[in-house]
């Protein structure tokens, strides 16, 4: 049996040992509790750095969206403002041009008559009422200054025009006049007329104003602003929201030339659209036109607003197919041609029946300009420089006339010059 003093011993080194133990945790906890504010402070320091990073990225980001929406902003604006000013400028010129009235005088001076000559006028096709209207006014033109005169129809065809201008030449006249076909269409007839000494003016005969492809003198308006009045008309009505297809026909220089430039004028306004430019053609619109309005109506709908064509006489074709589709004589699609104001085209507009305006040529003036440039050519002079503008007709302006026939005095003017 051990003593007290053994059992006191025993229980004191069990304490010691205790204690040494406590002492041994103690300093692990601490071990591990500066390993942990540790490892916090470095995820708390990584967390921290990031931040600081990721804070310049964010800013950075945001700034080049805000500099994008902006830059977006002002392009919309610019955008806007063109429109504007596009449209702005098109229903100044519009109003302008409804009034106008100056540049119809003719040529102030020129050779006296040469007397005792003859002229023959070979039509395009006298069904075309711009071509029949000049021959109408050049046979008035040749009566005045004393000339005989002369009328062959080509019948609308290439072969009809050739067969008419070969029987032309073959009559022997001192002048032949090209009405409404192109020159460079029968150049080895013009070539024939040149060789016998025979002078040959054009209208309509090529795409350019003034001599050229055989031609003493080519009498138009320039095509290109007959097509400018065309499609700021349409600008200015639809107030820059025009949905436009283009009528041409490919046979015909000055066509395409008229076509092209109303395309490029509505191009100007970003608020527009042309949807179809459409190749038919002219001799044939009775035939033609129904079906292709029919297709267009049904293709585009609502978005169809405006036609417009290098002549009135798809208009004439075009009128029945739009009734037929219950369409409103006066509404949309508005229809506005770039030449050449006849008598059919003024009892549409006048009437309110399938067409809104149409940008006239002055064809009486012409047809009396015809036989003054021949006139010119017999004497042994120059063509005139004279280029009659053309005149915007719409409900607004129209008069009882059948065709724009100014009331400038140009037929006194041109008898004054004859009579030397």
């Amino acid at each position: 049996m051990k003593s007290r003093s053994q059992r006191t011993g025993g229980v004191l080194r069990l304490l010691a040992a205790l204690f040494a133990l406590a002492l041994v945790a103690s300093a692990c906890t601490r071990d591990d509790g500066d390993d942990v504010a540790a490892e916090d402070t470095t995820e708390e320091d990584t967390e921290a750095a990031e931040e600081t990073e990721e804070e310049p990225e964010e800013e950075a980001e945001e700034e080049a969206m805000e500099e994008e929406s902006e830059a977006e902003e002002e392009a919309m604006e610019e955008e806007s403002e063109t429109t504007d000013d596009v449209v702005a400028e098109a229903k100044a010129f519009v109003a302008a041009q409804l009034s106008a009235s100056e540049g119809f005088d003719g040529p102030s001076d020129g050779p006296a008559a040469e007397t005792g000559k003859s002229v023959i006028y070979v039509a395009a096709d006298l069904t075309n009422g711009g071509v029949a209207a000049v021959d109408e006014a050049a046979a008035e033109a040749a009566a005045a200054i004393g000339w005989d005169y002369e009328t062959l129809n080509g019948q609308g065809t290439t072969q009809g025009r050739s067969d008419a201008l070969n029987q032309a030449i073959a009559k022997g006249p001192d002048g032949i006049i090209l009405g409404g076909f192109n020159a460079n269409e029968q150049q080895t007839s013009i070539a024939e007329a040149e060789a016998q000494g025979i002078p040959v003016v054009g209208w309509h005969a090529a795409a350019d104003v003034g001599p050229g492809d055989g031609l003493f003198n080519n009498v138009t308006t320039d095509p290109l602003e007959v097509s400018e009045f065309a499609a700021k008309l349409a600008i200015a009505e639809s107030d820059g929201t025009a949905g436009a297809v283009i009528f041409t026909d490919s046979q015909f220089d000055i066509a395409i030339a008229k076509a092209d430039a109303i395309q490029a004028e509505l191009e100007k306004c970003s608020g527009c659209s042309v949807l179809e430019y459409i190749d038919t053609p002219i001799t044939d619109t009775a035939a033609q036109m129904p079906a292709v309005i029919s297709r267009i109506l049904s293709e585009y709908g609502d978005e169809l607003t405006y036609m417009l064509a290098i002549n009135d006489g798809y208009y004439g074709g075009a009128a029945p197919a739009l009734r037929d589709a219950g369409k409103d004589p006066a509404g949309g699609p508005f229809a506005i041609s770039a030449g050449d104001g006849d008598a059919a085209a003024f009892d549409r507009i006048r009437s309110e029946e399938f067409q809104f305006g149409t940008i006239a040529e002055p064809l009486f003036l012409q047809g009396w300009q015809i036989i003054d440039e021949l006139n010119r050519a017999f004497a042994g002079e120059d063509p005139s420089d004279f280029v009659a503008p053309p005149a915007m007709v719409t409900k607004a302006n129209i008069t009882d006339a059948d065709v724009y026939d100014p009331a400038s005095g140009y037929r006194d003017n041109y008898q004054a010059i004859w009579a030397g």
